[in-house]
């Protein structure tokens, strides 16, 4: 089943993508690296698990069922297995819808931490968002406003950044799984050498 084959390929790239945002998202809970002294310390956005349940926990229902497409072997409606295979690939449709949701709500979250900036210690243990609009960014020499945790700008850009990439990524997985869904069924069965270097 060429359709089929083509979702085991998509859930089997979902899998470690959502793995590895769980993991940044999880490192951004330490701020340049290191414990918090308190939750205060931590960004606003690393608080809305974007990366743990938007592109992580939520993108691991979609890659499942992708990925037991391509041996679904049931029986189908009144005994027609086609007619079976056609339901199932209907079925992934949504479960791609909830997979592209996660990963949007994953994506808006990096963009806005991205935005805003870190919260960190401006001086006096006053801890703060030290940035507006994402003046930062272009602007490496004003980086030093944030006094404490060390090389936490550095690091609260490259954690958001890889969720910024990787869920976009996923949103992608996501559509063509949704194309390659409403192919399954209407299309149903079709026999082809090589889909996704699945056969």
């Amino acid at each position: 089943m060429c359709s089929g084959g083509c979702a085991k390929c998509l859930g089997i790239a979902l899998i470690p993508l959502a793995i590895l945002c769980i993991l940044a998202n999880t490192l951004l809970f330490f701020p340049g690296g290191k414990v918090a002294e308190s939750n205060e310390h931590i960004s606003n956005e690393v608080w809305y698990f974007g990366g743990i349940l938007g592109s992580g926990v939520l993108m691991v229902f979609p890659a499942l069922v992708f990925l037991g497409l391509k041996n679904n072997d049931c029986c189908g409606c009144c005994g027609n297995e086609k007619c079976g295979k056609r339901f199932a690939m209907f079925s992934s449709i949504l479960f791609a819808a909830i997979g592209f949701v996660g990963a949007g709500y994953s994506f808006i979250i990096s963009i806005v931490g991205i935005h805003n900036g870190p919260k960190c210690d401006i001086g006096s243990g006053n801890w703060t968002y030290a940035f507006n609009g994402g003046n930062y960014l272009g602007h490496p020499d004003i980086w030093s406003t944030c006094q404490a945790p060390k090389d936490i700008i550095p690091w609260n850009l490259t954690l958001f950044s890889l969720l910024l990439i990787m869920s976009a990524v996923q949103a992608v997985l996501c559509a063509i799984q949704a194309i390659n869904g409403l192919i399954g069924t209407f299309c149903g069965d079709c026999k082809c050498s090589s889909c996704c270097g699945v056969g």
